[in-house]
């Protein structure tokens, strides 16, 4: 599926993103570069939120709509190693982007709310995760959550792209973004149902450019 067809299908469904055409490819084109980079994305949130970041990873790290075949070499190495199980890995196994969600580090999470303090749970791991060529997506309805600003801010530090996921006002995380995709909603409810087919269509786009037969 082309990027133009992902995008007029997006915008068929809820047109009242269409004024975010270009920041939502602005923001495809930073993770692409990312991925091309050897890269990887760094996704966090809180609540309602923290749930988008799972769900984008789990359409990041596994196959969406396209195919993901690991390629000759490292089956038949799998193979080599454990014949009729390395035989069925092969086949299962797919190439991913690779995302990780701040929000999964239970252990580490409470340490740092226990030890440091509350504010401080994804930047501690984003300056310690991050590198240069790595993007940091931050999602707030409200863009103040001040642990994803906070993040935000350490991401910037170590030379991160972030990628901002707002209600229409942009909030703090605003100055710290690359690019805000801030949808037109002021509930909280309704910006969470504009975002998710962003990063969908985000991932779809994506995953066609280095997935989809050429």
């Amino acid at each position: 599926m082309s990027v133009s067809t992902i995008i007029e299908q997006l915008f068929q469904r809820y047109p009242q993103l269409e004024p975010l055409h270009r920041k939502i490819l602005e923001a495809t084109e930073i993770i692409i570069g990312c991925y091309t980079s050897g890269g990887k994305l760094l996704i966090c949130g809180n609540g309602g939120s923290c749930s988008d970041s799972e769900h984008m990873v789990g359409e990041l790290m596994k196959s969406f709509e396209a195919k993901r075949p690991l390629g000759n070499e490292v089956s038949q190495r799998l193979i080599e190693l454990s014949g009729d199980n390395g035989m069925f890995l092969s086949q299962k196994l797919e190439k991913g982007l690779p995302a990780i969600s701040l929000t999964s580090q239970t252990a580490l999470i409470t340490a740092i709310c226990n030890d440091m303090d509350a504010s401080l749970i994804f930047a501690q791991q984003i300056i310690n995760y991050g590198k240069v060529n790595d993007v940091l997506i931050a999602i707030s309805t409200s863009g103040n959550s001040q642990n994803v600003v906070n993040g935000c801010i350490a991401a910037k530090a170590i030379n991160m792209k972030v990628i901002g996921f707002t209600g229409n006002k942009g909030g703090k995380i605003n100055r710290f973004s690359d690019i805000l995709l801030n949808v037109p909603e002021s509930r909280t409810s309704y910006i969470q149902e504009l975002q998710l087919p962003i990063m969908h269509a985000i991932c779809l786009i994506t995953e066609n450019h280095f997935f989809s037969p050429k």
